[in-house]
């Protein structure tokens, strides 16, 4: 199966195998028991999501069968294990979000948007870099450009200098 292509159906199947081998390149099957699931629900518009109990260190990814942004499944696989790798980190950074400023404050939103921009800036640049390095399909997913506004409409507005 061509890894980016949208036109495919995704199977569990033939993502397995590119599952597993993110696992270990990661080191994840040694610290989280962790499951790939397929998402086939118009109200899931993610290309995947996890469902986690760091209690029990299980995790759920889950994948959206429908692949609304396009792209490359082994790159969001890559990036959502990702997230669990880094799971510690944002769990404290958000602990410490919750210690220090009051949840609804314009400080606690401020400081928690930038803390979601920055880890997800991060992950993705992680992403890149393990692609490039490990994986079969290094084609980035450009999917989500596709909804952002053009440079000239993000002046749009604004006084000149």
């Amino acid at each position: 199966m061509d890894m980016h292509s949208v036109s495919e159906p995704c199977t569990q199947e033939a993502l397995l195998p590119v599952f597993e081998k993110w696992r270990g390149l990661l080191r994840l099957k040694e610290s989280w028991d962790v499951r790939l699931e397929m998402v086939d629900d118009e109200g899931f518009t993610k290309t995947g999501d996890f469902k986690i109990d760091p209690t029990d260190r299980k995790a759920v990814l889950l994948l959206n069968r429908r692949n609304p942004k396009g792209g490359n499944l082994e790159e969001v696989i890559c990036h959502e294990l990702l997230h669990l790798k880094l799971y510690p980190l944002d769990q404290l950074t958000e602990g410490l979000i919750d210690a220090h400023y009051s949840e609804g404050s314009p400080e606690y939103s401020a400081m928690y948007t930038q803390f979601m921009v920055n880890l997800e800036i991060t992950v993705e640049e992680l992403a890149k870099c393990w692609l490039e390095a490990f994986g079969d399909n290094k084609e980035l997913s450009y999917g989500r450009c596709h909804g952002m506004k053009s440079f000239n409409e993000l002046y749009d507005g604004l006084k000149p200098l």
